[in-house]
């Protein structure tokens, strides 16, 4: 029998319940808080008009609130859950919070008859001593808004402080929240969150390995003192680069297992092995986990002939056979998160002959401009050292191709053919960015760019119908 889907009756729809969803979403915004939701568990219009029109969707946590509330900052009057716009005639305006004194665009708690207002988030911070996992001592909130900077996150701004008495320890409610260690998948030991410049001698230029940006070490840090790991508190805490894990039970331990064996050759199946005159074997004939045919080793290689798997030229011997499929990919169906052969052979430091100095694999929630082709990416490889960015599209582009029947072999360029000051591509007739990568036959003179070379998705084989 079916399971009966959770309902929840909000105010942001006074039509039809939210209905809640246990699968994994990201790359869309919780509309009462206003942060990027990614991870299991949401709550969303069923609708299919609503859903069609506007896919609203919700933070479990966010969802499931109270619609009224008694907070102490404001006892004598019950505060009312709010949409974040408040309609004064024909202006729409962002209600300001008591406590941050910001006009976040989130949902508030307020007060009609005094126009007192609490941020969503703000709202569910405690007012009672706090225990801060990475503090020995409690934190008291003081219950006054005023500017200061944050001990933690470094910030400015005008906000109701934690403080420890003994130590003049000052942090923003939120702040206080963050936990001692975390473990995140780029790293295999445990990171502890340290402030106060506790493990450096002095601040010194340092950049966090998630992003691949500067890092104040004046204030707070994840790290890892074994291997000299650093990131940002908000990079180590993003689900998208925290592993879900109770850190508790975690074996923090050096040695990586090695693969097992058979798991590891378990994609395909020796057929037909034959061993030559000195003793080397030559596989002829294998069946492979992609393909219900038997395939065959062999040096013929027909015209324009690319290979199934990474979508690449063929160079002999390969293995082959009449039917083809269209590219190997990793996939997480669960995440609906999909990784081509290529892509997922990079490491997370990236040496590339387009750039002298190594490339480190930067993930964050804002876009970032590739150096090479200018599109924006959420991942780059970014160096630390200037400001170049590499997004996977341009770090997986093949240092050689070929072009239909020109009879030379393309290289890749990273710097203008020549000063002449005008640069087309020779293929499309189009103008070229003298600062973008392009192909070059150096035989006939002839550049291109790398989409009139490879197709605008190198990586990808369609099939005719």
């Amino acid at each position: 029998m079916e399971q009966q889907q959770q309902r929840l009756l909000h105010f942001c729809d006074s039509k039809h319940p939210l209905v809640f969803d246990p699968r994994f979403l990201f790359g869309y915004t919780c509309c009462g808080c206003q942060e990027s939701i990614h991870g299991p568990g949401f709550y969303y219009c069923g609708e299919s008009g609503c859903r069609d029109k506007n896919f609203r969707v919700h933070h479990k946590s966010c969802a499931e609130v109270p619609l009224g509330l008694h907070h102490p900052l404001h006892p004598i009057h019950p505060l009312i859950l709010s949409p974040y716009q408040i309609d004064y005639g024909k202006d729409i305006q962002f209600s300001n919070c008591l406590l941050c004194n910001e006009s976040r665009n989130q949902y508030t708690y307020r007060c009609f008859r005094c126009d007192f207002n609490l941020h969503l988030t703000c709202a569910s911070l405690s007012l009672t001593t706090m225990e801060a996992e990475f503090h020995d001592h409690p934190l008291t909130p003081f219950l006054k808004s005023f500017t200061f900077t944050c001990d933690i996150c470094g910030k400015e701004r005008k906000d109701m402080p934690y403080l420890c008495h003994l130590c003049s320890f000052w942090v923003h409610g939120r702040c206080a929240s963050f936990p001692l260690m975390v473990k995140v998948v780029r790293h295999k030991h445990l990171l502890h969150l340290t402030h106060s410049s506790l493990e450096f001698d002095q601040p010194d230029t340092r950049f966090c390995q998630l992003c691949v940006r500067k890092v104040d070490t004046r204030y707070g840090l994840y790290y890892c003192s074994r291997c000299d790991f650093v990131a940002h508190l908000n990079c180590a805490i993003d689900s998208r680069n925290k592993e879900n894990i109770n850190v508790k039970e975690f074996k923090d331990v050096d040695e990586v297992p090695e693969l097992n064996e058979s798991a590891d050759s378990a994609t395909y199946e020796v057929k037909k092995p034959n061993m030559k005159e000195d003793g080397t074997q030559i596989v002829e004939e294998i069946k492979h986990i992609s393909h219900e045919h038997d395939l065959k080793l062999t040096n013929e290689v027909p015209n324009d002939q690319i290979c199934d798997g990474c979508v690449r030229a063929i160079l002999p011997p390969y293995y082959s056979c009449v039917n083809s499929a269209s590219g190997f990919t990793y996939a997480c169906k669960e995440c609906r998160f999909y990784l081509d052969v290529h892509c997922s052979l990079i490491s997370d430091i990236l040496t590339h002959k387009g750039h002298e100095h190594p490339l480190i694999l930067s993930y964050t929630t804002h876009r970032q401009k590739c150096s090479c082709c200018s599109n924006e990416s959420e991942q780059v490889f970014r160096c630390s050292t200037c400001e170049f960015a590499l997004d996977y599209k341009c770090a997986t582009l093949p240092q050689s191709a070929r072009y239909n029947q020109h009879e030379h072999p393309f290289t890749l360029c990273y710097r203008p053919e020549d000063d002449s000051g005008e640069y087309y591509c020779d293929i499309c007739e189009e103008e070229r960015d003298s600062k973008q990568w392009f192909y070059y036959c150096e035989d006939c003179s002839y550049p291109a760019h790398p989409k009139c070379i490879l197709g605008e998705y190198p990586n990808m084989k369609f099939r005719g119908a």
